[in-house]
This record gives structure tokens, C-alpha cells and sequence, in this order.
């Protein structure tokens, strides 16, 4: 809560928001926390948060809020832009928890492959796997 009152654009990313989304089985141990490059994170010695730097032109896509308790705000990513980010990040974070991510998210009603893809326009790195993973599973 103190992140989300200190750093408005603070946004919960990869393994925290796929968690919210309920598109991983994995309990995150510490809050993924992105923030534009040039950003300083917060000293919070004591907070269990992992600090990620996105690219600032593409830090807002798929950008929306997650209510906190206490009725703060803080920023949480799409299951679309969180998907993205898994397959853009899976040198780091492997390609299991991506796919498996993709999987979940295509059997939920919310699930529109032509909007992610056409999101994932904006990370080249990402957009080919996610076009090749789409192929395969529908």
C-alpha cells in the first residue's frame, strides 16, 4: 500500500498479475512491481517486491488499477499485457509459464486471440512466439 501511495504508476506485473488473473498456479513470495525506465523504485528494505523497468512508450499499454484494502489503487496489467510480458520476458521466466499462461487465458470468455495479437503489435520481441503459440493451440 505504501508502494501504491508513493509511486502513482507503480503497476503489478508478470508472476503477481498472472496470479490476480488466476492464469498461474504459482502463490508469488514477493510483489512484482513495474515502473517506467528512469523510475527510482522505493527503499522498502523490509517489503518482499521484485522491481522491473519497462520501456516507458509502452509502460501504459494495457495499464488498468487493482483496488488495494483500504480502497488504494494501484496499477495492474491486462491478462493480454501480462501474457505479452511472459512471452517477452521468457529467456527469464521460461517459455513453460508463458504457454501455460496463454493456455488458461484462451479458455476464459474474455480470451480474444486477434486483440492480443493486435496488442503484442507494440513488442516485436514477442508478438512472433505468442503468433506461433496461437497457431499451435487453436
Amino acid at each position: 500500500m505504501a508502494i501504491a501511495a508513493k509511486r502513482p504508476q507503480a503497476t503489478l506485473c508478470l508472476l503477481s498479475a498472472l496470479a490476480l488473473h488466476e492464469l498461474a498456479d504459482e502463490i508469488p513470495t514477493r510483489s512484482h512491481i513495474a515502473i517506467p525506465r528512469g523510475t527510482h523504485p522505493i527503499e522498502a528494505p523490509t517489503a518482499p517486491i521484485v522491481w522491473h523497468r519497462f520501456d516507458a512508450v509502452t509502460f501504459d499499454i494495457g495499464r488498468g488499477e487493482h483496488r488495494l484494502p483500504g480502497g488504494l489503487l494501484i496499477g495492474l496489467y491486462s491478462a493480454e499485457r501480462t501474457i505479452i510480458d511472459s512471452f517477452r520476458l521468457r529467456h527469464d521466466w521460461g517459455a513453460d509459464l508463458a504457454i501455460e499462461a496463454l493456455k488458461r487465458w484462451l479458455r476464459t470468455r474474455e480470451s480474444n486471440p486477434s486483440a492480443l495479437l493486435a496488442m503484442a503489435a507494440s513488442f516485436p520481441n514477442a508478438r512472433p512466439a505468442i503468433r506461433a503459440a496461437l497457431e499451435i493451440l487453436l
